[in-house]
């Protein structure tokens, strides 16, 4: 739209029919002379009668466009005080203008009404959250506490022993679940906003995923190869994102086989830099691709292994909030790629 408010295609069609009577024009002009040959009176009517009509033509094309540019300048302001909840510019006229202000003011009216009742449910689950998380915190740490201390005591049985071991473990995996549901909650709901969407080296973040899986990963003598240059970088928030590929990588580390081996590429295209995370383990049936990213999903063969089915879902939600996407190739038995692509800027 132009600094008078006529669409740039009305200018279009404006020439095109401009076009069309100068091409009618000439050929009326050429057809009179052909029949009645050179009369300088006949010509001098026929010019007079054709600067009338492109006169007249001209004098509609301008109040066409004037009257277009009236209508969207005051359709412009009744949308601005729509938009700042300012008395209405028509007063319930019989006209499109009124019609779609009024409509348009109630639409503003009810999104702003929805924006508070949303706003007052997050409120409602952020202390709801805040309760849980506090209501849990202190008897799971007790219960880890007592179970450490009743560990330590000498002539303990070893039935005794044995299951205070196996409270330790679920307590843990319970703290855990926990955990990771306020997260993935709060993430959901708006209350956890991912910050410092900045360009920054890939690197630092990937060496604190990997710092957090390189126990186990020793434990089973997985090897594990990074291919990431320094100046590879990605717009992201460092915290989430190394959280996000934490979860992949732990899930690697947790299907792949002792002796196995993991493979981790970051690469930078124009738009986007991509992180290949390839293990040698399980694989994922082709069947259950497109289901392993929903909440709580475990495939068939991942039954076997400890975990819940929240990681993978987790990872999507953060990358996907940061602006990218994630990707899955894999194939039965011989390992998975998964590929986290993360903007540049």
């Amino acid at each position: 739209m132009n600094k008078n408010g006529v669409p740039p295609h009305f200018k279009q069609v404006h020439r095109l029919f401009l076009l069309i009577i100068i091409v009618l024009v000439a050929c009326f002009i050429g057809r009179i002379m052909f029949l009645y040959g050179f009369d300088p009176t006949l010509l001098q009517l026929t010019s007079l009668f054709i600067i009338c009509l492109l006169a007249t033509g001209a004098v509609w094309v301008w109040l066409w466009n004037r009257q277009i540019a009236n209508y969207m300048q005051t359709l412009d302001t009744a949308i601005e005080r729509a938009m700042h909840d300012q008395p209405p510019l028509t007063n319930y006229e019989e006209t499109a203008l009124s019609s779609m202000e009024h409509k348009l003011k109630r639409y503003i009216g009810i999104a702003k009404t929805n924006e508070r009742n949303l706003q007052t449910e997050k409120n409602k689950i952020k202390e709801l959250l805040s309760d849980i998380s506090h209501q849990t915190k202190t008897p799971l740490s007790n219960i880890m506490v007592f179970s450490q201390l009743l560990e330590e005591m000498p002539g303990l049985n070893e039935n005794v022993r044995y299951y205070v071991q196996h409270i330790q473990t679920q307590s843990d995996k319970l703290d855990w679940l926990i955990q990771s549901l306020i997260k993935l909650s709060r993430l959901e709901t708006g209350m956890i906003s991912l910050q410092q969407f900045e360009a920054k080296p890939l690197i630092q973040t990937l060496t604190k995923a990997l710092s957090q899986v390189y126990t186990q990963a020793e434990s089973k003598q997985i090897t594990i190869n990074i291919d990431c240059r320094s100046h590879i970088v990605a717009s992201h928030d460092v915290k989430w994102t190394s959280e996000a590929l934490f979860n992949l990588l732990e899930n690697a580390v947790k299907y792949t086989p002792h002796s196995g081996q993991i493979s981790i590429l970051a690469e930078s295209n124009e738009m986007f830099t991509c992180i290949h995370i390839t293990d040698t383990g399980l694989g994922i049936p082709s069947e259950e691709i497109h289901h392993i990213f929903k909440r709580f999903y475990r495939g068939k063969q991942a039954r076997e292994f400890e975990g819940v089915g929240i990681g993978l879902f987790l990872s999507r939600e953060i990358i996907t909030t940061q602006g990218g996407h994630i990707k899955v190739s894999s194939e039965a038995g011989k390992g998975t790629t998964f590929s986290v692509f993360l903007p540049q800027r």
